[in-house]
């Protein structure tokens, strides 16, 4: 079945010759726009360039431009013989006390989980200090790939106090973490975050189809219920070229 082809006058893309703002770059933030509210959705085509540039009354080498700034964040491939094409929308999440899971689904993101690790072990001092356990203690270690439409987003690595919740592979795989815990009744309460970066692992490379040295995001977390009782310590990778953190700053 062919692919359906961008229509510019549908997308409602133009651009404002006297503005400062380079012209490739008000191209490049209208297509990203239009892919991340699903008006250009994945797998559909933008068409031949040429064509693209004379029906924006643009130059080739300002719409090639846009178009490259796009595929070098991932958000569109190069076809040869096929056209430019949208490979997916970078997933955006809050920084508030929500669960990928959830924000995935939310996203109509269709998630998904293979868990990698699922056991119990003992605390090192650097988990007790953060679940308010004894260093030696056991903890409940959980380890996930999770994946949207078929493909790898992040990393989870998840340790929570042993005989807190039930916590077997195939409900793991089956939902969020945050949604069996509220199940059992634990009300999530409030968290202590840290996000940074840092480069990928061979092994992590390899589990997120990135190249060996690839950006990551990372993330920790340490989440409490409303009795203020340290509930999970998390701590995350994920791919820099499909996600970001978005946050809202407010002058004080």
């Amino acid at each position: 079945m062919p692919k359906p082809v961008a229509d510019p006058a549908a997308l409602e893309l133009g651009v404002d010759r006297s503005s400062p703002v380079p012209l490739y770059y008000q191209l490049s933030q209208q297509l990203e726009a239009a892919i991340e509210q699903g008006r250009l959705a994945p797998g559909s085509l933008l068409g031949n360039e040429i064509d693209l540039a004379a029906r924006l009354g643009l130059s080739r080498p300002t719409v090639r431009q846009a178009i490259q700034s796009l595929v070098d964040k991932g958000l569109m491939v190069r076809r040869r013989g096929v056209g430019t094409q949208v490979v997916h929308s970078q997933v955006k999440r809050p920084l508030e006390l929500s669960s990928l899971y959830d924000d995935l689904e939310a996203a109509g993101q269709r998630p998904a989980t293979r868990v990698l690790c699922n056991r119990i072990e003992p605390a090192t001092a650097r988990i007790a200090a953060a679940l308010g356990v004894p260093e030696g203690a056991d903890v409940h270690l959980v380890e996930r790939l999770r994946s949207a439409h078929d493909e790898p987003m992040a990393l989870l690595r998840n340790h929570v106090p042993a005989g807190l919740v039930d916590l077997g592979t195939e409900r793991l795989e089956a939902t969020g973490l945050y949604r069996i815990m509220r199940a059992a009744g634990i009300t999530l309460h409030s968290a202590r975050q840290n996000v940074g970066a840092r480069l990928a692992t061979a092994e992590e490379a390899a589990q997120l189809a990135e190249p060996e040295g690839a950006p990551l995001l990372t993330m920790e977390r340490t989440t409490y219920d409303d009795t203020g009782r340290a509930v999970e310590f998390a701590s995350h990778v994920y791919r820099a070229s499909r996600y970001a953190f978005d946050f809202q700053l407010l002058v004080r």
